[in-house]
This record gives structure tokens, sequence and C-alpha cells, in this order.
């Protein structure tokens, strides 16, 4: 991560907004784009050609999955531009093998450890470990998936993510922990590296069913020990054991990914067009959280499970979560890295505790300064004071189209009707 975001982020997850003397700092629509993933299913034998439209029409810039039929994989990536969060799942030889592959082709994001070993035992050197068994084979392939990562020079750029589900281990193996610290007592020895990123599954839809106020804001919160599969019980207090990880003040700066969260369009509350705007919220708050990579789970109905949790139907139709998801990212939509970052002295009066708002420059200089409400009874009116007048604002409502639905000229604020979704005012600077 650019160190003007990781600042940038540490004063959000601190203060909720990064300030400057002339307003609050911007995060690059490059950025929060290079954020957004989703999860497919060519490891499981998905013809890597049938994901190529949907993933065009997203427009998000990662997947997920395991490394077989890797040139699946590099033909999804040449077509659609995304590139591979490659799960590794107790192999080393062959998962290092295809992330070179991978990587040559420029299809390599990211390496990762074995998917939730509470769920899928793995095998590392003869070994089975996970489930209800020990984590010692699970550590010792991530510890050598790291090392060896790290020191090969055609690799070593490419950051490693934790396993997820480390608070399920049931000994103290010490995979809550990025790098175990002096005096962990932990069983393995103090200073084992593991990853660059902690990866927990924070499923927005919450250990239990329900539909609430700031649902994606306080799954996303990194120190809210809620009824979601959050930070603290995989990096804090270990969920199964209790084993201790991080403290409450460390989990908030903790580098962090989630590779698995997602809403079902059938069996959850509020159908398709609530699964459509709160997986778009949920990118938001995740973002604006500090998390430097998200990945719905999944793309497309059918494939990881019998679950309706797809982006799209199972005949690749888009639900309207695609059809949101590919508006917002249309929106913003931004390949080049601003040479540098402006300020926008905006103020929402009167903020209530469901918006949240996110500042983002495009490398024209255009400020789109995306609003969302997590109200799901009602809705709130809101001020924007933009600090200084404006010959023309264009606002945008993600659950719409990828068209203003209003264009106000000369202005120095402009109100808001919200609700459940988000809406972008788009400032030409």
């Amino acid at each position: 991560m650019p160190l003007i975001l990781i600042a940038q982020v540490l004063l959000a997850v601190a203060c909720g907004k990064a300030f400057s003397d002339s307003g609050i700092a911007s995060v690059s629509a490059d950025a929060f784009l290079s954020s957004l993933g989703v999860n497919i299913h060519v490891d499981q034998g998905v013809s890597g050609a049938s994901y190529i439209g949907p993933l065009r029409y997203l427009g998000v810039r990662n997947i997920r999955d395991g490394g077989r039929n890797s040139s699946q994989i590099e033909l999804i990536s040449r077509q659609s531009g995304v590139r591979l969060d490659l799960v590794g799942e107790g192999d080393l030889e062959a998962t290092i093998k295809t992330g070179k592959a991978l990587a040559a082709s420029g299809a390599l994001m990211a390496f990762e450890g074995p998917n939730e070993p509470n769920n899928f035992p793995i095998t590392y050197n003869g070994q089975s470990g996970g489930g209800a068994g020990s984590w010692a084979p699970v550590a010792q392939f991530q510890e050598a998936l790291y090392r060896t990562v790290k020191s090969d020079p055609d690799l070593q750029m490419y950051p490693v993510f934790a396993v997820s589900e480390a608070g399920a281990e049931t000994d103290n193996v010490g995979l809550q922990f990025l790098t175990i610290p002096t005096g962990a007592g932990a069983i393995f020895p103090d200073g084992t590296r593991y990853a660059d990123y902690a990866n927990p599954h924070n499923y927005v839809t919450s250990t239990r069913k329900m539909y609430i106020d700031n649902q994606a804001w306080n799954a996303a919160d990194p120190a809210l020990a809620g009824p979601w599969d959050g930070l603290v019980g995989e990096y804090g207090v270990t969920w199964r054991n209790h084993f201790h990880g991080y403290t409450s003040e460390q989990l908030l700066t903790l580098p962090r990914v989630t590779t698995e969260t997602g809403w079902d369009s059938v069996s959850d509350i509020g159908g398709e067009r609530t699964q459509g705007t709160l997986l778009v919220n949920t990118y938001l708050a995740q973002f604006k959280r500090g998390w430097r990579y998200t990945f719905i789970y999944q793309l497309r109905d059918g494939e990881g499970g019998t679950g309706n949790q797809g982006l799209f139907n199972s005949n690749s139709t888009p639900k309207p979560a695609a059809t949101y998801i590919h508006n917002l990212t249309t929106i913003l939509a931004d390949k080049t890295p601003a040479a540098s970052l402006g300020t926008l002295n905006y103020s929402i009066i009167d903020e209530p505790a469901t918006v949240h708002d996110l500042i983002i420059q495009k490398s024209t200089g255009t400020f789109e300064l995306v609003v969302w409400d997590e109200n799901v009874r009602g809705s709130d009116n809101v001020r924007i004071n933009l600090g200084r007048t404006y010959a023309v604002v264009n606002i945008y409502d993600i659950t719409a189209s990828t068209s203003p639905i209003q264009t106000i000229t000369n202005v120095d604020s402009v109100s808001l009707n919200l609700n459940d979704h988000a809406l972008i005012v788009e400032i030409n600077n």
C-alpha cells in the first residue's frame, strides 16, 4: 500500500476523516478500485471463458481462486484485466510454480494461505493439519509459503495473506499474529513470520440472521466484538480456544484484507435489492475503515455451493448487486494513479450516525464524494457544505444508472435524500 494511503487510512480509522489545513484529504480512485475483488471457481472446474463477460461488466480488479487450471486464470486475466489472489492448500511446490507462471503473465496479485482449515484440513509434508486436530502443519505451510515467496526475487513484491479462520486453531501455533512477537507464548518460535495481511472472513451477513442500521459499517469495524467473524475473534482473542493475539489498539492499524464476505439473495433478509445495496456499502465501508482488499463471495450462483450468494444468476445474467457494482466502478473508473492528491473542504451538516462518506479523486483532478446511508428503515436528509462555489456538480445514484440523476450549477452546497445506498457527488476541481 502506498505510504500516503496508509497515512490516510490510519487517520480515517482514528477520527473518521483525514484533515489538512485546506480540507479533507482524498484517496485515489485507482486505489479504491484496486481494492475490489470477487471469488470465482475455475479451480473447481468452471470454464474460465464463462467469467470474462461478467468480470468485464462488474469492473472489479481482483479475483480469488485456487491454482489448478491456471491457464484458465491467465485467459481471464488477459481478457478482463483482473489479477488472482492465489490460495495455497498444502502443496507448496505447486503453489510457488503456479504463482511464478501467473506472475510472468501479469495475472498474479497475491498469495494466500489455506482456506478455512477448520472446515477444509490440509496435508503438508505428509501430516494432516486443521479441523479438530493439530494446526502445526497449517502453520508450517504458512511459514514456508511466506518465507519462500519473500526470498524469491520474482515473487517477493507480492503480498502474502494469512490463513483464513486463524481463530479456529486448536493449539497455539501463533497464527493469530502476522509475526509472532516476543513473549507471545506460542508453540512456534518468537519471530516466526506468517503473512503481510490478516485475513478474516468477516461476512456482512453476521452470525445470526439480521439486517440492521450500519450493518456493513459495523462488520468492517476492526475492534468490534459483534456478531461478525471479524478481527477480534481471529486476531484479538481466538474464538475457539481463546489464545491471545493483538490488543484492541493494535487491531485498529493491523494490515488486513477479507477474502470472503457476502449476502444470500434468497435466504438472507431483503432479497436481491438489499443484497445489491448492502454489498456496495460493504466495499465502501471496508475501504474506509482500513481494509486493503475485499473479496465478495461469489461471482455467480450455484458454483461454490447451493446458495444464492452470487452477484450474477447461474446463467450469468446480472442481479441488482452486479448492476450496482457496475454502476459504481463505471462512475469512478480511472486506471491511472493520481500524480498527487488534493483535498476538498467539505462538511456534512449534522451527519447522522448511519451516514458515511469517502472522498475520492481521479487522476483528472475530479472529486467523487461518495456518500452512503445505512439506514434500513427510513431516510435521512443531509446538506453538504462544499467550502466554495463550484460551476458544475453532478449527482449519481448507484442504484439508478451510470448517468447523473441531477446536474446543478454554481453551488456551494448540495442537499441529498439518503436511505440504504450510495450517492456520488461529482465535483470538477
